[in-house]
């Protein structure tokens, strides 16, 4: 009996702890996709989504300007001309003495400021600011006009009918060399003004001049720095010219 009772309290003793490590503990709730799909989407959600796309930024077009009225119509010059004078002043006899020499510095010149070379030239300048002119596009003419004419003629010498109308024509590149005062650079422009109120232009004349320092080239040189002094010279020229055009008031002769 005795041994019995032992054994009675022993297993009411050990009962809950025997029963705690025996229980498995709950497993864990797990969610597969197809126990828990995914919470469909409010139609109020959906509907934002389909409707309200992304903002496309689109830059505005630029304003296109408008092509300027007024015409500037250039001309290069088709004459050049060499004179070399020494300490005889001139005369048949000094023109006798550096012919040769002249008709070498001519062809050089022509080959420096050649049609094209004369109206790239002045295409590097602000040509319509210089001239102090309206807002202008700019028409070139490769071939130049017959120098016994440009004075005579006094109509357009284009085909344009632009209201407002100008021509800057070339008309003389001049080297010189004189034994006292060195070598230089002269250049002659005329600039015409066309009034849409009258048939005659108005008409400006005048020389740009300054000296040079390299060219001509000596024979067998390379004219590289000379052609580029003589392209640089002509331009000075030119922004001379200007100066003396501003100061002109023209003349319709």
């Amino acid at each position: 009996m005795k041994f019995m009772y032992l054994l009675s309290a022993a297993l009411i003793t050990a009962g809950p702890a025997i029963a705690q490590e025996v229980a498995p503990a709950p497993a864990p709730e797990t969610v597969t996709s197809e126990a828990a799909p995914s919470a469909p989407a409010s139609s109020e959600a959906s509907t934002v989504q389909e409707t309200s796309p992304s903002p496309v930024v689109t830059a505005a077009a630029a304003p296109v300007a408008d092509e300027p009225k007024c015409e500037l119509h250039i001309w290069p010059a088709e004459r050049f001309q060499a004179m070399t004078t020494g300490w005889l002043g001139g005369g048949l006899l000094d023109a006798a003495i550096h012919a040769d020499g002249d008709k070498a510095r001519r062809s050089q010149m022509a080959s420096a400021l050649d049609p094209g070379g004369q109206l790239d030239a002045l295409q590097k300048l602000d040509l319509i600011a210089l001239l102090k002119l309206p807002a202008s596009k700019i028409v070139t003419h490769e071939e130049a006009l017959d120098r016994k004419t440009v004075n005579k003629i006094l109509t357009r010498r284009s085909d344009s009918k632009a209201s407002c109308y100008s021509e800057l024509i070339v008309t003389d590149v001049l080297y010189t060399k004189a034994a006292m005062w060195g070598r230089s650079l002269r250049t002659s422009f005329i600039l015409r003004q066309f009034d849409a109120s009258t048939g005659a232009p108005r008409i400006k004349k005048t020389t740009g001049g300054n000296g040079l320092k390299i060219f001509p080239a000596k024979k067998g040189e390379d004219t590289t720095e000379a052609d580029a002094e003589l392209v640089s010279i002509f331009q000075k020229n030119f922004t001379e010219a200007t100066e003396n055009f501003a100061k002109q008031t023209g003349s319709t002769s």
